[in-house]
């Protein structure tokens, strides 16, 4: 069994795609409010993700999600939140969690994946429903990352270069960090939906 053989069980486990939050966005039944809270409570998270690159000393891609920290900013702008404050305990666990799983080469292998892994998907995903939906005739932030495959792929390359042990270290952040993208919109969707 190859690495991403090891690592999918996992990922549909959590699958984003799955969570009411992102399917309502996709519907266009998720209020303005919800994205916008979405925007600033998620604003942290987005800004932790070069820390997980320069971690493996990828500074070119460290450099690349400082840019992608900053389109992350205008879209929270652009949907009118003006705040970047972490008020969801799970969204303020989510950058936590991230800081704390970047801190050694492997685990940050792991949870870099479960965030790679699924972003294209999850980008055109919300980028349809922002146009469909919500009047976004552009959006950088989701329209860069809705076909950005090769980030993921250079996480399953390094991969291969783990001895077993740390293999078994990247798999479980894999985990953890599934777990808590996945709780994290929970938090989101309870306070915004769930009223």
């Amino acid at each position: 069994m190859n690495i991403k053989q090891q690592l999918d069980p996992i990922l549909e486990k959590w699958d984003l795609l799955k969570h009411p939050f992102y399917q309502a966005w996709s519907a266009g039944t998720l209020p303005v409010e919800a994205l916008r809270v979405y925007a600033r409570e998620y604003e942290q998270f987005i800004s932790v993700l070069p820390q997980g690159w320069e971690t493996l000393k990828d500074e070119e891609t460290a450099e690349e999600e400082r840019e992608h920290a900053e389109m992350w900013s205008g879209f929270r702008k652009a949907i009118g939140e003006d705040e970047v404050v972490q008020s969801i305990p799970q969204a303020q666990t989510l950058a936590q969690t991230a800081r704390e799983l970047f801190a050694s080469p492997a685990s940050a292998l792991g949870a870099l994946y479960a965030f790679e892994a699924q972003q294209p998907a999850t980008a055109q995903s919300k980028l349809e429903g922002l146009q469909t939906h919500y009047g976004f005739v552009e959006e950088p932030y989701f329209k860069a990352h809705s076909s950005n495959w090769h980030e993921s792929e250079k996480i399953l390359q390094q991969m291969e270069n783990l001895s077993p042990a740390e293999q078994q270290e990247a798999n479980l952040a894999c985990e953890r960090m599934a777990e808590s993208l996945w709780d994290a919109l929970s938090g989101i969707h309870s306070a915004t939906c769930m009223n």
